[in-house]
């Protein structure tokens, strides 16, 4: 300020002159103020705005920080060294945590475990490292910044951020494996992977089938695989003049005997719908579903069940005509075609949906919450 001139009358200061900056007319004032029998201050100053004098005063303050900034690099240079291993060694520690985590608890999570880790080592290196270049203050308003963005963004993607946590949730809790079959409400199809947002299954017919985490993980969900054995029924109808007894035996027998028909837990039936003209007889069986297919299972034994009650006389339900001949004769009634011999019985598992399955699997095993079929 040295081109300030002060001139004083009577207690009044009078300011006069020019300063590049308005802090210093202000500051001028407070000095002036402060003087003894100096009651009041009339400040003239006013700013000057020479281009060659604020152009001086804009490389001095360009030297200065300059000066600052090399003064400062051997802190800045600890300061990135600081966070480079504070890098290396979250990576370091997240693998060897993500290894640990998936040999010893759950093996789904293990890529989980060790990006959050990692995160938490490179935030700890960061908050270190601003704080040796006296930088807290910062570091605070950053993660408060990121706290409050956290909560907006929570939000306004509430439904994404729903379908995550579900996905983690259903990673933990692993309700179902690779390649088992599913009914997820109306859905049903065979375990392809569990991705962060969504769980992918094959259907029955060869399609790809994309269902929210959130709807997945609030949801009744049966498991048809899970338990290797499974129950399948099938009843048919004989006429009302048939014993039941008789008809059960005999249905019991050829059941039994069909391939992929378990011993245990044995076949057992029930008689149903018994009007007197008709009786329905329900046979139920089970099945190993890792060496059998129920469908095939069951339509075997419908056909042997239904070979072995014609084999024994016992028909099915009989329409009375009542017929006119005028010429007196009588008709035979047609006999009946003796079945075939089908050969040999395939009750094989079926996997035609199987390749899709590991297709699927292969495109999101990246990103893949739940690990190989069990």
């Amino acid at each position: 300020m040295d081109d300030v001139q002060v001139a004083v009358q009577a207690g009044v200061a009078r300011l006069e002159g020019k300063v590049v900056e308005a802090s210093d007319r202000t500051l001028a004032g407070e000095i002036a103020g402060q003087q003894p029998g100096v009651t009041a201050v009339d400040n003239g100053v006013v700013m000057d705005t020479s281009l060659s004098v604020r152009f001086q005063v804009a490389m001095d303050e360009l030297a200065e920080r300059a000066v600052q900034l090399l003064g400062s690099l051997p802190l800045l240079l600890a300061a990135l060294a600081v966070v480079l291993l504070a890098w290396w060694l979250g990576r370091t520690l997240g693998r060897r945590a993500g290894a640990r985590h998936w040999r010893s608890s759950n093996p789904y999570t293990a890529g989980l475990v060790q990006r959050l880790v990692q995160w938490l080592t490179m935030l700890a290196g960061l908050v270190m490292a601003l704080d040796l270049l006296g930088a807290t203050a910062m570091a605070g308003a950053v993660l408060g910044s990121a706290g409050v963005i956290g909560l907006v963004a929570g939000f306004a993607f509430k439904d994404i951020a729903e379908n995550y946590v579900a996905g983690i949730l259903l990673s933990l809790r692993r309700p179902f494996n690779p390649g088992e079959l599913l009914r997820i409400e109306q859905y049903e199809g065979k375990v392809a992977s569990l991705t962060a947002r969504s769980t992918i299954l094959v259907t029955l017919d060869g399609n790809r089938l994309s269902l929210p985490n959130a709807l997945v993980f609030k949801s009744v969900v049966l498991n048809y695989t899970r338990n290797p054995g499974r129950r399948f029924d099938f009843s048919i109808a004989i006429d009302g003049s048939i014993s039941i007894k008789a008809a059960r035996q005999v249905g019991m027998a050829a059941l039994s005997a069909t391939p992929g028909v378990l011993a245990d837990p044995p076949p057992s039936w029930t008689a149903e719908d018994d009007d007197g003209t008709t009786v329905r007889v329900r046979f139920f069986g089970w099945v190993d579903q890792r060496e059998n297919d129920i469908g095939k299972v069951r339509s075997e034994a419908i056909h042997q069940v239904r070979e072995a009650f014609s084999a024994h006389g016992i028909i099915g339900p009989r329409q009375l005509h009542y017929v006119a001949s005028l010429s007196g004769e009588e008709t035979a009634a047609p006999s009946r075609p003796t079945p075939a011999d089908d050969g040999e019985v395939d009750t094989s598992v079926v996997h035609d949906i199987d390749d899709q399955v590991q297709a699927e699997r292969r495109e999101h095993s990246k990103e893949d919450l739940i690990g190989p079929a069990q």
